[in-house]
């Protein structure tokens, strides 16, 4: 086991039974001129972690442990789109509508690729879900069944939607779950904020949080 000083105490986990999971870094979220800046948000936000999780990244993959990317993506015909999703406010451009980067959140379209920093390995697990959480009408929870994984390691935005909604879809199916803090990020700080607190309070009831420096040092204090 490796023990991590997390909030809101110790996280320890098992590396062989342990699964990095990285929401959503996605280009139409995270570079300039894609689908997040045209609805007015400062994604410079969201490329700032992009260094953090990329050494989080590689510190998985030099151990040989399990990673997972997701993309929020939908099928060509948008059959898997509800919508009251694609419909929902009035953002100038809604999903399927043609943006700076092709389809938005259209698989197989530019924007929907994730950024080439830190795209995935051949090997690594990529899950296209249609909604916020990741396991929500993907395999994701066979997936890890299969591979015997107990704990899981979150980055990955937005924090407050689509990384707080799959680890709280986790913490419900039994997974002991850390977020490093550093390795996530919003369009709204203040949101971030609340959603880090949310997960850690009340003896973490959704799971713990950890810088990635913190993390590297309990992995190097393991070997």
């Amino acid at each position: 086991m490796i023990t991590v000083a997390a909030e809101p105490f110790a996280y320890s986990f098992p590396p062989e039974k342990t699964a990095l999971v990285v929401i959503d870094m996605q280009r139409d979220f995270v570079e300039p001129g894609g689908f997040g800046e045209t609805l007015g948000n400062n994604v410079a936000l969201l490329s700032a972690i992009v260094p953090t999780t990329a050494k989080l990244i590689g510190l998985f993959r030099d151990n040989g442990w399990t990673i997972v990317h997701t993309r929020e993506s939908h099928s060509a015909d948008l059959a898997d789109c509800p919508p009251a999703k694609r419909l929902r406010g009035s953002p100038t451009l809604k999903i399927g509508d043609e943006g700076p980067m092709g389809r938005i959140l259209i698989r197989g379209e530019p924007g929907n690729d994730i950024i080439p920093e830190l795209a995935p390995l051949a090997g690594e697990i990529v899950i296209d879900k249609p909604g916020k959480g990741a396991f929500y009408a993907t395999a994701l929870g066979d997936i890890l069944r299969l591979k015997g994984i107990t704990h899981l390691v979150f980055a990955g935005v937005t924090t407050e939607v689509c990384v707080q909604t799959t680890m709280r879809e986790a913490n419900d199916r039994g997974y002991d779950c850390l977020l490093v803090e550093d390795a996530t990020e919003s369009y709204f700080p203040e949101f971030k904020a609340a959603a880090i607190a949310m997960i850690r309070a009340q003896g973490a009831i959704v799971g713990w949080t950890a810088p990635f420096a913190t993390l590297e040092a309990a992995v190097r204090e393991a070997k």
